[in-house]
């Protein structure tokens, strides 16, 4: 069985490139995303995240249709995951 960091160590290797080859993500952006997750973790963020367990904020965003959803609506329903993913559409 393979372990998710394994499983990672090859996405991130496939995506930046590992010496041998090049990877998906052109060098240009690839320096620009270094540097912006550099940035994050030196401004102190992770300080103030939520820990494991505890609930998040309470939101409400608009949905693909633009109808505001709350997330208390939500979870009122079950579970809910919020999913943060950066790039292009």
């Amino acid at each position: 069985m393979v372990s998710l960091k394994d499983s990672l160590d090859t996405t991130r290797r496939a995506a930046e490139g590992d010496g041998s080859k090049p990877g998906r993500i052109p060098p240009e952006a690839l320096a620009i995303m270094h540097r912006v997750t550099a940035e994050q973790r030196a401004s102190g963020y992770q300080a103030n995240m939520p820990k494991v367990g505890q609930p998040g904020p309470a939101f409400t965003l608009a949905n693909q249709d633009g109808t505001d959803v709350s997330s208390a609506a939500l979870v009122a329903r079950g579970p809910l995951v919020v999913s943060f993913f950066r790039g292009r559409w």
